[in-house]
């Protein structure tokens, strides 16, 4: 197929079914992001207000909830409107735009949980030591490293995405720009972007992974030398929340970028994309607003309490 003019754009087809369904798909969508955007919003902002908030675990927890509220934000909104709108078309330049910031975001989340899981390493493995390593000028630069991080990472795959040539079918049967779909509708040798993304996510999700997994290792060996239950199990709560996130997000990015595209299935893998990119961000606020007794106990005073 002839290479198509760039300025034509893409079409976002999302979900083409009946209107019934794409009824119950926009109020899902609808609900899913207002919970994300006041889930992560009360989150940050309680992190914020409340002094005996001011630690650690609970700075790291206000800039996942931040970065999850600029992550849904990417691409909920259009996924809203295009459910109903006759005209699904998004510009080059708003497709690379969305990628850009889709990819640079979840990237800075892979790093923050990385952050957090040295955090709890720290916290239980080292408590004697934990207040002179976890220093607020430590905390500042592991989270402006990870923030950097994303948006450097991510610049480069981006930049090599959209200097493909695209194919006359400009249809994205997708409900936003990613990797896979674009790949899809390039014309020519891929194998150069494959083997980039391929990298790319081995170097944003194995680093990160093998920092936790190795973080969760020494963990656990401590909580097995903890002489009471209790005791084991009140360390044991103090990660499990991160844990939950770590395996949900984890799970299904890896899934869309670690393996090769020929074996992508695009009417199915828009769906498992939903839940990196609207579902795991709406149900972190709940997972350790229910987990933390600190966050709940300040939502509480903050918001139950007037």
């Amino acid at each position: 197929m002839e290479s198509q003019n760039k300025s034509n754009g893409f079409i976002i087809l999302g979900y083409s079914g009946s209107p019934e369904i794409q009824g119950v798909f926009f109020v899902l969508f609808l609900t899913l992001y207002a919970m994300s955007l006041l889930g992560n919003a009360l989150i940050s902002t309680i992190v914020w207000l409340e002094p005996a908030l001011h630690t650690p675990m609970c700075w790291f927890i206000a800039n996942l909830s931040l970065v999850d509220l600029c992550y849904t934000s990417v691409t909920a909104p259009q996924m809203l409107v295009n459910i109903f709108s006759k005209d699904k078309a998004i510009s080059f330049s708003r497709c690379a735009a969305q990628l850009y910031f889709l990819l640079s975001l979840g990237t800075t989340e892979c790093f923050l949980l990385a952050a957090m899981a040295y955090d709890r390493f720290m916290a239980i493995c080292n408590p004697l030591h934990y207040a002179s390593i976890m220093r607020k000028d430590l905390c500042a630069w592991l989270v402006a490293g990870s923030w950097t991080s994303g948006m450097v990472l991510s610049l480069g795959q981006t930049s090599l995405i959209f200097a493909l040539p695209f194919c006359e079918d400009n249809q994205i049967n997708y409900f936003f720009c990613d990797i896979p779909p674009l790949l899809s509708l390039a014309c020519g040798d891929t194998s150069i972007n494959e083997i980039t993304v391929f990298l790319a996510g081995l170097l944003i999700t194995l680093i990160p992974a093998l920092l936790i997994l190795g973080s969760y290792i020494h963990i656990s060996a401590t909580i097995l030398k903890i002489a009471t239950a209790k005791g084991r199990q009140k360390a044991f709560s103090t990660c499990s929340s991160h844990l939950i996130v770590i395996i949900l997000f984890y799970g299904s990015a890896s899934t869309m970028y670690l393996r090769p595209r020929s074996s992508y299935v695009l009417e199915n893998d828009k769906f498992i994309a939903l839940l990196y990119s609207i579902i795991t961000p709406a149900l972190n606020p709940i997972i350790y607003s229910l987990r933390s007794k600190e966050i709940n106990g300040a939502l509480k005073r903050r918001v139950f309490s007037k």
